[in-house]
């Protein structure tokens, strides 16, 4: 039942972070999908380098992988961990979309999921930021969990993705 599974609660019905001591450290990896809708104009300015804050994408990668490594410090029951690698990839997904990839490997006791998805996120806020004086109708996500590998649970692969 899914509700066995929720344990950031104690015996009072309140919240903790889970005591990971006795868990099995293993190589764990996280990769998340994300993409931001814009205009033509604006993903084409992007590409050429001619947005006037600078590189969208070389910042936002940056933001990105700065962000998972800040995780815990933003989310209340997520563990520090120490993350192993990061990668973040971009592609033209047409001529009014960009896609990024995140992926997040550490070896650990528990899984870099949140700190994937939180990179992701603000990639997206990143380029948002980036492009608003010129496109404020951009549309970030979906973003989702593709695919995780290692811990208890066992390997995750999203269908459909």
């Amino acid at each position: 039942m899914l509700e066995d599974n929720l344990l950031h609660f104690n015996h009072q019905g309140r919240a903790h972070m889970v005591d990971v001591t006795d868990k099995t450290e293993t190589k764990r990896t996280a990769i998340v999908k994300s993409q931001i809708h814009m205009r033509e104009e604006t993903l084409q300015r992007i590409q050429e380098g001619s947005i006037r804050k600078g590189d969208v994408l070389a910042v936002a990668q940056v933001a990105g992988i700065m962000a998972a490594k800040k995780t815990a410090d933003l989310i209340p029951m997520c563990h520090p961990l120490p993350l192993a690698g990061i990668d973040i990839t971009f592609a033209i997904e047409d001529a009014q979309t960009l896609s990024f990839r995140v992926q997040v490997k550490t070896m650990g006791v528990t899984g870099v999921e949140m700190e994937a998805l939180t990179a992701a996120q603000v990639v997206g806020l990143t380029i948002y930021d980036m492009c608003k004086a010129i496109d404020k109708d951009m549309l970030l996500g979906p973003t989702y969990l593709e695919q995780k590998q290692g811990g208890k649970s066992g390997d995750y692969v999203r269908a459909n993705s």
